[in-house]
Order: C-alpha cells, then sequence, then structure tokens
C-alpha cells in the first residue's frame, strides 16, 4: 500500500498555537467599537452603491435584452470568489463617478485570474479620466501574480470632449496596450470577451489580447461611422458640412466597420462568435480550464482549515480610537489557518512580528506590527525612552531585512499587516542607523522577486508605509487593502500642524497679535488631514486598491495566496526550504 505525506510534515503539520477566545467581558466592552465600525462601514456601502449605480440604469440594459457588467461577472466568476479591487477609485473626480471600469480578482472554472471589464452603463463604456491609471494596476497585478488577464470589453472609445484627460501621456489610455504586449511576451494569457460597438480605442482594446470571444452583435474598428464621417477638410463645420455628416452618419449607421462577418468571416481575429452574451462567458470558461495551473496538493503543506476563532471578532479586537494599543497576534490568529503562527525571532525587534503560517494549507509568510510599550527597548536608547508599538527600531528593521531575504530564498509570499506611525527619529536613531536601515529593507524587498500583498489594518504613516511593502513596491506589490480603520497620511495631523505652525505661533506672540487667527489656520489643516485620509478619500485617490470589511480580509488572503501557488514562475522545494529549520533552530 502507497504511504503519502505532505512535505515537510514535522514542521508545517503542526505549528504553534496563537491567539484566544474573546471573553464574556470583552465582547461587552468591544460593543461601542463594533458600532464606530459599522458607521465606517455604512459610509463606504453608499459609497460602493454609489458607483454601481453610475451611468443608466440596469433595467434599462436589461430592456434592450443585454447584461450590465455585474451581470457579467455574476454569470462568469466561480461563487464566492470574487474579490473587487478599485470600487471606488476616481482620482480626477469624474463626474461620471468612477473610471467606466470594473475590476477584482476572481476564480473562473477552478482557476485565479485578474478579471476587468467596462462598465457598459457608463457612456458605453468609454475612455474616461483615471481609466487608464486603474487598467496599468490590473495588468501589473496579472504579471506579478502570473495568472490570466480576462477582459470584458465594451468599449465606445473615448469620451472626446474631455480627450485632454486621456489620450496623451506616458500612462494614458495608449499605455494598456503596451502592456498587454508585454504580458504575452511574458506568457500570461489574456483572453477577451468583446460586446457591442469598440471604435478606435475600444478597436486596440479589443484586438490586443490573446484570445478574442465576440458576441454576435460585436464589433472592433480603427475607427467608428461617426469617425468616418467626420473627415472634414473646412477645419470647421457649416450647414453644408453638417449635412455631409448627416449623410455619412445614415450611411454608416447600417453597417459599422469590423463587425463580425468582417473579423470572423474574413479576417478570422474571432475564435468564436456566440449568439447570446452567456455564450461568450461560456466560451471563456472553456479557454479558462486550458489554462496552466497546477494542483493545489502540488504546493500545499497540510491540509486547509479555517482559523479556530470567528473572523467577525475582528470588528471587536481592532480599536477604532487610534491610539488604542491592541494584541496584534489576536488579529493574527483570525487569519491563518488553525489559527497557528511559527514565529522568526520572536525575542528580537519586538515591535514587529515575522514568521510563516498557512493559508488554504498553502505556506505564507506574514509580516506585522505589534502594539503597546515595550519597556527597556530600544537598547540604543539606554533607557531615554520606551519602545512604543506601531514605530520601528534598529532590531526590527534588521529583523524584517533578514526575513524577507530569507522568504526570497525559500519563495514565499508575503502578507504585510501594518499598523504603523513611523520609524524612531532623532539624534540617537540617526545613530542608531535607521535612516539606511529602512532603506535596506525596501533594497531587501526589491532584491526578491516575490508577490506581496498590503494591509493598511489603522495607520499607514509616514516612512514606515513606504518600507512595509505600501504600494509604492510596485515590482512586488499586488495589491493594498485598508479596513474601515484605515488612516494614510504623512504624519499625524496635529503633528503637521505643530511643524508648519509653531515659529509662527511664537512670533505672533513676541510681536503682542492675536493667536487665534493662527489657532484657526491649525486646526483647519488638522481638520483638513482628517478629512483626506479617512477610508473612502484612500480608495478614491488610490493610495490602496480597496477598503474591506474586517470579517473580508481572510478571502482576499485566500485569493492571493491561491493565485501565487496557481502557476509560480519560481519553485522552492519545500524539503529544501531554509526558513522553518531557522526558526527551529
Amino acid at each position: 500500500m502507497a504511504r503519502k505525506q505532505t512535505p515537510l510534515r514535522p514542521y508545517f503539520e503542526k505549528m504553534a498555537d496563537i491567539g484566544k477566545a474573546l471573553s464574556d467581558a470583552e465582547v461587552k466592552r468591544s460593543q461601542e467599537n463594533v458600532e464606530l465600525v459599522k458607521e465606517q462601514v455604512g459610509v463606504l456601502t453608499r459609497e460602493t452603491e454609489r458607483v454601481k449605480n453610475a451611468g443608466i440604469p440596469a433595467k434599462k440594459v436589461h430592456d434592450r435584452g443585454g447584461m450590465t457588467i455585474y451581470d457579467r461577472l455574476e454569470y462568469l466568476v466561480d461563487a464566492g470568489t470574487w474579490s473587487p479591487l478599485h470600487t471606488l477609485y476616481n482620482p480626477k473626480e469624474n463626474e461620471e463617478g468612477c473610471t467606466g471600469v470594473v475590476n477584482g480578482i476572481g476564480r473562473i472554472e477552478g482557476r485565479w485570474a485578474v478579471i476587468i471589464g467596462f462598465d457598459n452603463k457608463v457612456m458605453a463604456g468609454a475612455w474616461i479620466a483615471g481609466q487608464s491609471e486603474n487598467i496599468l494596476m490590473v495588468t501589473d497585478m496579472a504579471k506579478r501574480l502570473n495568472v490570466p488577464l480576462v477582459w470584458l470589453t465594451n468599449c465606445s472609445g473615448v469620451k472626446l470632449m474631455e480627450q485632454e484627460t486621456v489620450y496623451a501621456g506616458r500612462r494614458s489610455s495608449g499605455a494598456p496596450f503596451y502592456r498587454h504586449a508585454d504580458l504575452n511576451h511574458l506568457g500570461i494569457p489574456i483572453l477577451n470577451g468583446i460586446y457591442g460597438t469598440n471604435p478606435a480605442g475600444g478597436g486596440y482594446q479589443g484586438i490586443s489580447p490573446t484570445i478574442l470571444l465576440a458576441h454576435d452583435g460585436a464589433n472592433i474598428a480603427v475607427g467608428g461611422a461617426g469617425i468616418v464621417g467626420g473627415m472634414n477638410p473646412k477645419g470647421h463645420i457649416d450647414v453644408e458640412a453638417a449635412q455631409a455628416l448627416i449623410d455619412a452618419t445614415r450611411n454608416f449607421k447600417a453597417k459599422d466597420p469590423g463587425r463580425v462577418e468582417t473579423h470572423f468571416d474574413q479576417t478570422a481575429y474571432f475564435r468564436e462568435v456566440h449568439d447570446t452574451e452567456t455564450g461568450v462567458l461560456d466560451g471563456i470558461k472553456d479557454y479558462m480550464r486550458m489554462m496552466p495551473a497546477y494542483d493545489p496538493a502540488m504546493f500545499r503543506v497540510a491540509a486547509p482549515a479555517p482559523p479556530k476563532f470567528p473572523v467577525e471578532d475582528l470588528n471587536m479586537i481592532l480599536p477604532a480610537n487610534q491610539k488604542r494599543p491592541y494584541d496584534a497576534i489576536q488579529i493574527l490568529a483570525r487569519l491563518t489557518d488553525n489559527s497557528e503562527f511559527m514565529e522568526y525571532r520572536p525575542d528580537y525587534g519586538r515591535e514587529v512580528y515575522t514568521g510563516i503560517a498557512k493559508v488554504d494549507g498553502f505556506p505564507v509568510a506574514f509580516i506585522g506590527n505589534r502594539q503597546g510599550v515595550f519597556p527597556g527597548y530600544p537598547e540604543y536608547a539606554k533607557g531615554a525612552y520606551p519602545a512604543v508599538g506601531g514605530k520601528h527600531y534598529r532590531e526590527g528593521l534588521i529583523k524584517q531585512a533578514e526575513f524577507v531575504t530569507l522568504c526570497g530564498r525559500d519563495n514565499l509570499p508575503i502578507v504585510w499587516l501594518q499598523d504603523t506611525t513611523g520609524i524612531d527619529v532623532g539624534d540617537l536613531a540617526e545613530e542608531a542607523e535607521l535612516l539606511a536601515l529602512g532603506q535596506s529593507l525596501v533594497y531587501s524587498i526589491e532584491q526578491t522577486d516575490l508577490s506581496m500583498m498590503c494591509v493598511v489594518l489603522r495607520k499607514g504613516t509616514a516612512a514606515a508605509h513606504y518600507i512595509m511593502c505600501g504600494p509604492q513596491a510596485n515590482n512586488n506589490n499586488a495589491f493594498t487593502l485598508g479596513t474601515p480603520l484605515t488612516e494614510i497620511y504623512v504624519m499625524h495631523g496635529e503633528t503637521a500642524a505643530a511643524a508648519s505652525y509653531a515659529r509662527r505661533l511664537v512670533k505672533e506672540q513676541d510681536s503682542g497679535n492675536d493667536l487665534a487667527p493662527v489657532i484657526g489656520k491649525m486646526n483647519q489643516m488638522i481638520q483638513d488631514y482628517q478629512e483626506k485620509s479617512r477610508p473612502a478619500y484612500c480608495a478614491i485617490s488610490g493610495f490602496v486598491d480597496e477598503i474591506v470589511e474586517l470579517p473580508e480580509l481572510r478571502r482576499y488572503i485566500q485569493a492571493f495566496t491561491g493565485a501565487n501557488y496557481q502557476n509560480p514562475k519560481s519553485i522552492t522545494p519545500v524539503h529544501q526550504m531554509l526558513l522553518p529549520r531557522i526558526i527551529r533552530g
């Protein structure tokens, strides 16, 4: 009889237990916190509904016999796996209230893919400001995770009256076509389901993927009927030109260029044409079943298991009060399989934890900030002040850089759980080389070829937001999540107001002037910082890729992990890993 086991069973089958159940008293004390979290969730839910209802009503699309982008995603993606990203992203504050594309990560026929589609309710899927940056983030994610990119194209071209916000520039709407070529070059397939009329840029959006599947009524073309009819040599529009345009438009209305009879029957660009919208989606599902994907058993080190403690506890454990400490390991215990964790150097660099856990049975590295006060630490302070959680000190920076380097060697994807107020400052900190050690951590991240995911649990502040694999880590950061309690700023508003106006206060007082006007400006600055660091603002501005309710965090981590192990570009045999052995000693 054959005998089978998971690799390095003595290390991975059972790790150390972490966390504990909340007591009745803790549950009772946390109810106010739960209500504060709900309040923020309500704000975000209303914002999400606003985006989903952008453009014409869904009923109008349905009455025409069509499907909205949300209908298409629901039909295409495996139930329970859709993890949307960039829902609120609208950095140019478009009047449409969005960037006109809907995207995220999900499974199709059991395989992970990055999925993006034009919102056909919003200007029939036209290019609008901010959209190209949204698309670039998505193509970067497919590249980072090495999983297929699936497009649902339905793009009417450019919003012509705002073309200057879309067309030209290094990261404009032309850049995605180069990214598609880049993905194809790297062997990352792009599947495209094409609907509706797709002229000009919409045509390139249609033609640039790897496999093209079309709805019977779709077309892709270099230019649409409007462009052909608009070729007017006079340089202005008079009645004669207007009539010529009317005649040309009527003539082309019956036969848009690039129809199915051209690009299926003649050029054969379209692999498939389907009479129904769902037929196109079924065709994508067929191709997804052809995509390269290892059986998860290839890389699992244990059977998948849920955390021992409910994820809903997170709303009670993470304080809405940004200054209140908490047990960071209690958070981790609601995210990892069976609430287990193999910690790396727990007695060194106590302000951060680093280690290996399992997610759906796959090994994953976690790095996060601890909270609270650490008397007698850091050593270089020699008792002048105690370390406080959320800040980074010499030992913690060395430990993180060391750990990341070893993760690179062992090919372990990393999940960063940020709740950081910055890096220690002052002469002692400079003498302790914190400036260079922070950059050394950045260098260690860059030296690996690992996928990383960042969660800003509460605070993402100062340079510490950068060094803990924030979204600036373009080559490694697959995506960054915020929570209903996230705040991201260079420093706290009160600190910024003091830094900006302290000398002015002194000057006004020495001159015998009323301090009230300066104090007013300081309070206005604090208020401005607060408004521009809140979760919805962070999502709209692109500081994070999505704001996620706390109980949803594990689902996103599962998506990140599953995508990483679907078709990895590099493999470290589990029995040759060093980190588990270093941890055990």
